[in-house]
């Protein structure tokens, strides 16, 4: 049977989504198998492959050694490829699986690195000053930006959870709100925001009420992409959440991703002394996940990780 190996990593990525896989794991997995093309165009010029021997295996892993300094990132793309050999011999193109006994370092937790308290402060005062200074559509993109970071820094949200919220995620608690977060292969379960949140939400609901009523538009997204002259879609890809970062890093020059900010709110949680399991609840992770880095970074410097909510005065 004659077969593309470009196209048969296409299949695999699609099976992907259509698993429910989200767009950074597909992104990711893509990547991987393009620095597996890469070595087979290093050692042989082209992408042709009908075997894959214990010493090309080898070859590969000692690739991945010169390449990658990370155990962690070596580890990732042998997975990568494992799972698409996987693929391959469910379709009867490999009689084995050639990297089923390659061996490779276990998991090497990093380190987390948090935005300091001040610098989420710095970068919250920003994003209101330019709220307040602008008007129009330049005026709702601050203001959905101010939205992007109460859900990471106050609940916690990785940026591809942001990419699903939609208007119906944000819930009416009593005084304050909470956020739904809705996964294909677990129950849906709610985080709660901090107060200050409830302000900057209502002005960005009428702010985007308003624009959308002149403008004509109906999007259910709670986010959405823009450029300065126009809304371009709804909803917010991982990507333009990244881009929104990259922007605040260049224009105060700090090391802040959605990442540390997202360790941050860890940090602060466990200031609060919030139940370890409701933790793991709200990050959308397993009960066996450790938390105990985060634990031992706070017993080093315990006055240097002291987190707490944004205040409703913390702008002013």
């Amino acid at each position: 049977m004659d077969w593309n190996l470009i196209d048969k990593q296409h299949e695999f990525l699609r099976l992907l989504e259509k698993q429910g896989k989200s767009y950074n794991t597909v992104k990711n997995y893509k990547a991987d198998l393009q620095c597996f093309n890469k070595f087979l165009v290093t050692k042989q010029e082209h992408l042709k492959i009908r075997s894959f021997s214990s010493v090309q295996v080898q070859e590969y892993a000692h690739y991945l050694d010169q390449k990658y300094s990370s155990s962690n990132s070596v580890r990732r793309r042998v997975q990568a490829l494992r799972l698409f050999f996987d693929y391959l011999l469910g379709q009867d193109l490999f009689p084995e699986n050639p990297l089923k006994k390659m061996a490779v370092s276990p998991k090497v937790l990093d380190l987390p690195e948090p935005t300091p308290f001040p610098e989420v402060l710095k970068n919250y005062r920003l994003l209101k000053d330019r709220e307040k200074s602008h008007e129009g559509l330049t005026q709702l993109v601050h203001s959905r930006n101010v939205i992007i970071f109460h859900l990471i820094y106050g609940a916690g949200l990785k940026v591809s959870d942001l990419a699903e919220l939609s208007f119906e995620s944000i819930l009416k608690d009593k005084a304050n709100y909470r956020v739904l977060v809705e996964h294909p292969k677990r129950d849906p379960y709610s985080i709660p925001l901090p107060a200050s949140f409830s302000d900057d939400f209502q002005f960005f609901q009428e702010l985007r009420a308003n624009y959308f009523k002149i403008q004509g538009m109906e999007i259910n997204q709670l986010l959405f992409n823009a450029n300065p002259y126009k809304i371009l879609s709804g909803g917010l890809s991982p990507r333009g959440t990244e881009l929104f970062f990259e922007e605040l890093r260049r224009h105060l020059k700090t090391e802040i991703t959605a990442k540390s900010l997202r360790q941050s709110c860890i940090f602060k949680w466990l200031n609060m002394s919030i139940n370890h399991s409701t933790i793991k609840e709200w990050l959308g992770v397993t009960p066996n996940y450790s938390l105990e880095l985060y634990l031992e970074e706070m017993k080093k410097d315990p006055s240097g990780l002291v987190f707490q909510d944004i205040e409703e005065n913390d702008h002013e």
